[in-house]
């Protein structure tokens, strides 16, 4: 199966069983709020909670659909990575998504003559961006979003590299985008370059793809590292791509994607949008724009959206699993010994609250890896609290976690704190005038390094007393398990 064609990972999941069809909605606010209900209904009454493909929208032909809630299970998670066991969850999967970072070779893209997304090209005139059943996702935002799930693909105009970026795109008319891109993003520091040169800006945006390519979007690759090479290394072939009208590389198997241009000095009142933190963050105000010159789409066109919310969501669900691999990657590659576990939960929003644990093996360990962790490429960027614990805390618990916190940590000596962080104007506790920095709490919920043998014992079943009891009395719980 190739991970870049959608419509092959959509067979695939749905002889899983997780596709779930929903005919009849209207773009107008419903389809959002059936997507939202939906991810935090199915997580709590069902095992899983099934992709949605939306058809036969309101106002629209049968045939232009949307797709969410596209990664919110940890069988379609690992499905899209390339990952053979589809049945890890929790750190096992954080450690399979490691490995399967760490191995793959970066495969640039292989440029062909078609592809699928030639199906049908508008240009000039033609050009309508309404064509496509763009949601209202959020009952206050400023417009009408095309790009949540997408990729904004720009090229670094000194260094010459391709970046693919997760960034909110919004429809000003039928022929204009506006774009929001957070301070710090490789695709602000391309537009920024080209601005500064007193040139345009040439931008691809695809609202519909493969799943694996949007995956990578919305993380932090290495810089100078094209997002098309690593998907390439993943799915063990390279992602074929068509060169576009400003050569920029498109994925040959999109869904619909919109060429254009960003100019110096070309703004547009953008938002607001329901964000990840669960707040409208930033209000609107005026963002550079793209004004589309072609837009290439296949026939029965899918629309990917990924729509930030209040966690949980499908966006923190998948973003946690991958981050904490991305993080507990690069914490290895900067010397730090004997990490035990990364955990970003989705309690932050898979930024705000990051957990390490690590087995101490000198003093100043557990210091050197939460500020190792607080400054690293994949957590840098809008992040709130570290904490570290020692190996015995399950920290994919909030209990666990808390109560390392309340017992080990010792406020006055265990508590540091950062200043002047990189943030930006999603950050909702940052009021305007500051907006760009914030601070990061560094907790040490580890036992003291110098009492670690004579720290008091927990009070716990031993794993061996643990499993012959519930052996010996498997009755007994099974019978529990029938009642609860």
């Amino acid at each position: 199966m190739r991970l870049d064609d959608l419509r092959e990972w959509l067979e695939e999941v749905d002889r899983y069983g997780e596709l779930q069809r929903v005919d009849g909605a209207d773009w107008n606010l419903e389809l959002g709020v059936i997507n939202e209900v939906w991810h935090k209904w199915s997580r709590g009454h069902r095992k899983t909670t099934s992709a949605l493909l939306f058809d036969n929208i309101k106002d629209y032909p049968v045939g232009f659909r949307v797709l969410s809630n596209v990664l919110s299970s940890t069988r379609r998670l690992a499905l899209t990575l390339g990952i053979d066991d589809t049945s890890l969850s929790g750190l096992d999967l954080i450690q399979a998504i490691r490995e399967k970072l760490k191995s793959a070779p970066a495969i640039p893209p292989k440029y062909v003559d078609h592809g699928p997304v030639m199906e049908n090209i508008d240009e000039g005139k033609d050009v309508n961006i309404f064509k496509f059943p763009t949601p209202i996702w959020h009952e206050d935002d400023g417009g009408r979003y095309i790009g949540t799930g997408c990729l904004v693909i720009t090229r670094d105009p000194e260094e010459d590299w391709v970046n693919l970026g997760t960034y909110r795109v919004m429809i000003h008319d039928e022929k204009t985008l506006g774009f929001y891109i957070s301070p710090g993003k490789h695709g602000r520091i391309h537009r920024e370059k080209c601005f500064q040169q007193g040139k345009p800006c040439p931008v691809v945006v695809s609202v519909g793809q493969g799943p694996l390519i949007f995956l990578l979007s919305g993380k932090e690759v290495d810089y100078g590292l094209s997002e098309f090479d690593l998907a390439g290394g993943m799915q063990g072939e390279p992602v074929e791509v068509i060169k576009g009208l400003d050569g920029l590389p498109i994925p040959a198997m999109a869904e619909i994607v919109l060429e254009g241009e960003s100019l110096p000095g070309e703004l547009k009142q953008e938002g607001p949008f329901g964000e990840w933190t669960g707040y409208y963050g930033s209000s609107a105000r005026e963002e550079p724009i793209i004004r589309v010159k072609r837009v290439l789409y296949r026939n029965n066109p899918i629309l990917v959206g990924s729509p930030p919310a209040k966690p949980p969501s499908e966006n923190s669900f998948y973003s946690c699993l991958l981050r904490s691999a991305m993080i507990w990657n690069e914490m290895e590659k900067n010397g730090i010994p004997d990490i035990r576990g990364v955990c970003s939960h989705e309690a932050g929003g898979h930024r705000l609250f990051i957990v390490v644990a690590v087995k101490q093996r000198y003093p100043g360990h557990a210091k050197q890896a939460a500020l190792a962790t607080s400054q690293c490429h994949s957590a840098a960027y809008l992040g709130r609290y570290v904490v570290v614990v020692d190996e015995d805390i399950d920290i994919t618990s909030l209990d666990d976690v808390v109560w390392a916190m309340c017992t080990r940590c010792d406020p006055e000596r265990d508590i540091d704190i950062l200043r002047r962080c990189w943030s930006g104007p999603l950050d909702p506790i940052v009021p305007v005038e500051r907006k760009g920095f914030n601070s990061r709490a560094i907790i040490d919920a580890c036992k003291p390094y110098e009492r670690l043998e004579s720290f008091p014992k927990v009070v716990q079943v031993s794993d061996t007393r643990r499993e012959a009891t519930m052996a010996k009395w498997s009755n007994l719980f099974s019978e529990g398990d029938k009642k609860k």
